[in-house]
């Protein structure tokens, strides 16, 4: 027993001192780490933290102590350190404006949210452009929210037309805003070869966006031996391969049959935009006028939406000019269907050519008494003296849309008022895009 308990005591001395010597030795180990740690540290930056200050102090350790193999630094002498070291750092802090923004207005609001909505549904939409009417595409662009195409479209050294698209439009669903005004033809051939360059890089769809419609005077064969230009231009505009075309009061009505079932034509009546800026007028017994027969139809529609529009309990009159021509472009004579006595009457017309026929039936209204004579149409061709003839007629205002680009001598004609028709074609446009109704913007 006594040689067992002698024995057992050993051991466990031996294990102690054992125990004793493997925990000096990783002290040492330990103590050996951190110095070598520190000098390998020593001109290193450091990060710090504290409770008291959240923000992140950064620092070199040479700045602040020298490092030296199994020594370490006072926690005090450390706090003085790192407080000089705070001092040294310049802290960039957040500040809030001392005032908000003055609110939006109301018409600024609304352009707002159809900007996000146009951007929202823009994700595969691209607007272009030939040189008809750049002005019109910019500013369909603005009210859209979205960047016109960059594309260049211009002439060799022979005069033929050359186009190029910047940018990808491989299943875009693309606009292309030309109107085929003078020049008719480089108009004409622009938009052409535009449809099919962009067929050529995959678009999606490609829709036609066409203020003014050329060629649509002749739309029947009035005698022997003569075309059907306005046919013939859908078929070449077919041809091409378009998916959809939007206008902005054709002509004829018939126009829209000459294209195919596959390609819809959405005629725009750009009479709501005039509507608008008549009914702001102080009229004395309304009379909408039409300038000859086949007219008739489009003062009727003028007409209603006066008193829709306004809700004008007065009742709104409405006449008609018939006209015999000599020949294309010269009237003959004038007869009027109605009264117009004391009455202030709006011609209403699709286009204004060389304006022979509306100063001659301004003058044939205010034979027949009528206080005031306005006039109203959606497309100024204004070609030759029609300028000049407007500033000299009997008419007290002549109203156009911008469907065809603007003049210095239009600018400088005191009775010619040019109305923006770009919000109409724009909300079309999302319309189309956004696959919502298109009729519901005339109700």
């Amino acid at each position: 027993m006594t040689n067992t308990t002698a024995n057992n005591s050993s051991k466990d001395g031996s294990s102690s001192t054992n125990a004793a010597t493997v925990a000096a030795l990783a002290f040492t180990s330990m103590m050996m780490a951190t110095a070598t740690t520190k000098l390998d540290t020593a001109n290193q930056t450091k990060c710090e933290k504290s409770m008291g200050d959240p923000k992140t102090i950064y620092y070199k350790n040479e700045d602040i102590m020298e490092t030296t193999t199994g020594t370490t630094t006072d926690n005090d002498e450390k706090q003085e350190t790192n407080s000089k070291a705070k001092e040294s750092i310049k802290l960039i802090k957040a500040t809030s404006p001392s005032s908000l923004p003055d609110p939006l207005t109301s018409e600024e609001e609304l352009f707002e949210q159809k900007s996000r909505a146009a951007k929202k549904h823009a994700g595969a939409l691209k607007l272009f452009s030939g040189n008809g009417n750049m002005s019109l595409a910019l500013e369909i662009a603005k009210v859209l929210g979205v960047n016109l195409g960059k594309a260049t479209v211009g002439k060799f050294a022979d005069g033929e037309v050359n186009v190029m698209i910047h940018e990808n439009v491989r299943g875009k669903d693309v606009y292309i805003v030309q109107p085929t005004c003078p020049p008719v033809n480089d108009n004409l051939m622009e938009l052409l070869l535009m449809v099919s360059t962009l067929n050529r890089a995959s678009a999606r769809r490609v829709t036609v966006v066409i203020p003014y419609y050329g060629y649509a005077r002749q739309d029947r064969k009035m005698q022997a031996r003569v075309p059907i230009s306005a046919a013939d231009v859908a078929r070449l505009l077919e041809s091409m391969g378009i998916d959809r075309v939007i206008a902005v009061d054709l002509h004829c009505g018939q126009i829209q049959g000459f294209f195919g079932p596959r390609v819809p034509v959405d005629n725009l009546d750009g009479g709501i935009v005039g509507i608008q800026h008549f009914g702001d007028k102080d009229l004395h017994n309304p009379v909408v006028v039409s300038p000859d027969a086949g007219g008739v139809y489009r003062a009727k529609k003028f007409k209603e939406g006066l008193a829709h529009r306004f809700d004008w309990h007065q009742d709104i009159g409405l006449a008609m000019i018939i006209k015999q021509r000599a020949r294309a472009g010269t009237v003959d004579q004038m007869d009027l269907v109605g009264d117009v006595e004391d009455c202030d009457c709006i011609l209403v017309d699709d286009m204004i050519d060389t304006a022979g026929t509306l100063c001659k039936a301004a003058e044939v209204l205010k034979a027949k008494g009528a206080r005031r004579v306005f006039a109203f149409a959606s497309h100024g061709l204004l070609s030759g003296p029609g300028n000049h003839r407007i500033a000299t007629s009997a008419l007290e205002e002549c109203v156009i849309l911008n469907t065809i680009p603007s003049t210095p001598q239009r600018k400088a004609n005191d009775k010619l008022t040019e109305l923006s028709v770009a919000p109409l074609l724009a909300q079309t446009i999302f319309n189309a895009h956004a696959k919502k109704s298109i009729s519901a913007l005339f109700k």
